[in-house]
């Protein structure tokens, strides 16, 4: 089954995004139009991104003599591709130029360019991201000058949240943001400050892809002694643009040099300054000290945006080797020596390599496009559990789509670990996607230590994966898999009640990782069952019972020791390692 089938089964039998043409924002658009977008997009992202993804990666950027970052022409003829598909902005309202698409489309037709070509697919997630907070939190002004402008494709967007010598501690930033003048509130693009420091690991830092580009900058205000104030509550947000809106002249950002990654080397990634000259202006977001608030907006979609690109990465090793094992014929069936070489594809541990990259591909495909219908939904009860599941949604596709290209890679052997084949880039760019948007380890102090804290959430999770087990427990051959899953929700349940047993979050977070991992195998199997509810195909039912019988068992291991307490990680002293 293709991935155009895929997303139609998920998008129109499983989530049903056609009933969402009833409501007065989508009356406009019909399945038909979805459809028709979608195609679109596919054949956008074959014929005229993908061809550019090799380059991509083998033509690193680089700064020519002048300082300017050099990229392939092939990469601004795929983002020229991107920004006629209107995707920018297909979530915005018609006001700002938007489709109006429900998000959970918009992602779908998305997927076809991220399999196409993660590298390029970055710099859309970056920017539409960027106007959407502007969007939610900026002035009428700022909007008009910064939001409608990155939609239309002119402009591109960054997130500026990392420091040198501050990683993910983003309460102990050091870029600081002084008003500027007496008059510093009165600007009309918003509250006008002089920003100074310097900011790492920024996607989309400088090019010439653009004519301008916006960067979100953290950043705390001095004090009137000279002092920042202290943690994460002392945090502001600022639009700076590479180039000044009033006057065109070029504002005091600089490229200090660039990041040579493993993987993602399409994106352009540096290291900027802000200030060197004490001439970076830059315009207040929100309120002075809820930066991160604003912030989160965009953290939040690009974070559910890295789990789309790491699925649909696994996806890309999946066909690839699919296709592969059906073809290569080497040796012959267990107890059989003579005869014909067979199809790899007839060997079973291939055949469980092809499953298990199924599995994680189609599930984290299924789990990124909830939370897009989560979105769509716009209740409160959906934007509570979507707040639960951005993490899953981060974390899980990350880590397994790096397990699953693995596995893409052992079934086409020594040809595998080859230039001559896709499957080592898929591999090295899946790579950043458990550091991109946060750590692993960061989803999981989330999940445990913040999102399971608010009862409702966990309330809400459990009542409708119970729902789907209740279902499926009518049905014979999803009875037992049903079983399992209710089994598995308990222990999740009781694990979380044993890792906040003390009531101190410094002992819970000792747990936090195995938790993440065992509650993600959880929400998947959910969703593998769910999906059996509303389908028959032979190929999704074999991914679903490999899942149950291969995955899911691996749920009690993992919270063994949360469920002990177990306190090494507390304990253990890293001078003896």
């Amino acid at each position: 089954m293709t991935l155009r089938q895929t997303l139609a089964f998920l998008l129109f039998d499983w989530l049903q995004v056609q009933t969402l043409c009833e409501r007065p924002r989508f009356a406009e658009h019909s399945r038909e139009q979805f459809e028709a977008m979608l195609d679109a997009a596919e054949r956008s992202a074959r014929e005229q991104v993908a061809p550019a993804n090799r380059a991509c990666d083998t033509e690193e950027p680089h700064l020519d003599a002048q300082g300017r970052v050099q990229l392939p022409v092939s990469t601004a003829a795929a983002l020229q591709a991107y920004r006629d598909s209107g995707l920018l902005a297909a979530t915005a309202d018609a006001e700002w130029g938007g489709l109006q698409l429900p998000c959970a489309v918009a992602m779908a037709a998305n997927a076809f360019y991220s399999r196409a070509s993660v590298g390029v697919a970055g710099y859309g997630l970056l920017t539409s991201g960027n106007a959407h907070l502007v969007l939610a939190h900026g002035t009428p002004r700022q909007r008009e000058a910064f939001a409608r402008l990155c939609l239309e494709g002119r402009w591109f967007g960054t997130m500026c949240l990392s420091e040198p010598a501050v990683g993910s501690s983003l309460g102990d930033l050091t870029t600081r943001a002084r008003p500027d003048g007496a008059d510093f509130e009165a600007d009309p693009l918003g509250p006008r400050y002089r920003l100074k420091g310097s900011k790492t690991w920024i996607s989309g830092a400088d090019h010439e892809l653009a004519e301008n580009i916006v960067h979100l900058v953290l950043a705390k205000v001095v004090g009137p002694d000279g002092t920042l104030p202290p943690g994460s509550a002392g945090v502001s947000l600022f639009i700076v643009p590479k180039f000044r809106v009033e006057d065109g002249r070029r504002n005091g950002v600089t490229l200090a040099g660039l990041n040579h990654k493993l993987g993602w080397r399409g994106t352009v990634n540096g290291l900027l300054n802000f200030g060197e000259a004490d001439d970076c202006l830059g315009y207040r977001v929100g309120a002075e000290g809820q930066g991160l608030a604003c912030m989160f907006h965009m953290m939040n979609e690009a974070r559910i945006g890295v789990g789309l690109g790491a699925a649909l990465l696994a996806y890309a090793g999946f066909e690839t080797s699919l296709a592969y094992a059906k073809e290569r014929t080497q040796g012959r069936p267990v107890g059989r020596r003579e005869g014909p070489m067979v199809p790899i594809a007839q060997h079973p541990d291939v055949r469980r390599m092809l499953l298990a990259q199924k599995a994680i591909a189609e599930g984290a495909l299924a789990l990124c496009l909830y939370c897009a219908r989560l979105v769509d939904a716009e209740d409160a009860e959906s934007q509570e559990l979507l707040a639960l599941l951005t993490p899953i949604a981060k974390s899980w596709p990350s880590q397994w789509g790096l397990e699953s290209n693995s596995l893409a890679i052992q079934v086409l052997g020594g040809a595998g670990y080859t230039r001559d084949w896709p499957l080592e880039q898929y591999w090295r760019d899946q790579r950043l996607n458990m550091i991109h948007e946060g750590t692993h380890g960061i989803q999981a102090l989330d999940l445990l230590l913040r999102k399971t804290s608010r009862p409702q959430a966990l309330g809400l999770l459990a009542a409708r994966i119970n729902a789907t087990v209740e279902a499926a427990l009518q049905t014979p051959e999803l009875a037992e898999a049903a079983n399992q899953l209710a089994a598995a929700l308990a222990l999740v349940g009781k694990a979380t009640k044993t890792a906040w047993a003390s009531g101190d979050p410094a002992q819970a977070a000792l747990q936090a990782t195995p938790y993440l991992q065992a509650f993600g195998h959880v929400v998947i199997a959910w969703i593998w069952l769910d999906l059996g509810l509303r389908d028959t195909d032979p190929g999704r039912a074999a991914a679903r019972q490999y899942f149950f019988a291969y995955e899911l068992p691996l749920v009690a291991a993992w919270l063994t020791p949360v469920l002990a307490r177990q306190r090494l990680l507390a304990d253990v002293n890293a001078d003896t390692l």
